[in-house]
């Protein structure tokens, strides 16, 4: 049955997302978080700040580029954004351009996925850069709420979170104001989180 191979083949795909990491714990332990963990994250902090602000986004569409935002990490890897790695850095969109290629051609019989994954990137539509500003604060929220020591380990000040995301989260006018909310928390507790 070509079906079931098809679904076996994509079924393993999702298991490779599984197996990206990233440099945030999970709840706070020794084990770091993986994409899939950060993806399902992200959808549903969206569906719930859409819902409860009242946003006037295509839910249906954010929930699947919350989904698939990450997806070229499969075969280019997550590139965190305080890293050092000048050439990690400087490779990231070719990396991931490459990655989409190959998911591409690997998966031919799902193009909606992959139309998603464009339009994303391009940010061409509200939805996809509510999840494109979301995306870089939902770390943030993922570490003050639970592990709480990502920032100390990796020597990361509050001014550095300000530089690489203030340009990112501009993208949405709801998540930039939410952005500077946290910022005013985090500088509140400033001596409890950073070095």
């Amino acid at each position: 049955m070509k079906d079931l191979q098809n679904i076996l083949k994509f079924t393993k795909l999702l298991n490779k997302f599984r197996q990206i990491e990233r440099v945030i714990r999970s709840n706070g332990g020794d084990r770091l978080e993986n994409d899939v963990e950060h993806s399902y994250q992200l959808t549903m902090l969206a569906w719930y700040i859409i819902s409860t602000q009242k946003l006037d986004l295509n839910l249906d569409l954010v929930i699947k580029y919350s989904l698939v935002h990450d997806l070229v990490e499969i075969y280019a890897g997550d590139t965190y954004a305080h890293t050092t790695d000048r050439e990690l850095k400087k490779s990231k969109i070719k990396r991931e351009e490459d990655s989409l290629i190959k998911l591409e051609s690997e998966f031919k019989e799902f193009p909606e996925i992959f139309e998603l994954i464009k339009q994303y990137e391009s940010k061409s539509d509200l939805e996809a850069k509510f999840i494109y500003a979301l995306d870089k604060i939902e770390p943030i929220l993922n570490i003050y709420t639970s592990s709480r020591k990502t920032w100390k380990e990796k020597n990361i000040s509050i001014d550095m979170i300000i530089d690489i995301k203030k340009d990112k989260v501009k993208f949405d006018p709801e998540v930039e104001k939410l952005f500077y909310k946290i910022i005013e928390t985090l500088k509140e507790e400033e001596k409890d989180l950073f070095n």
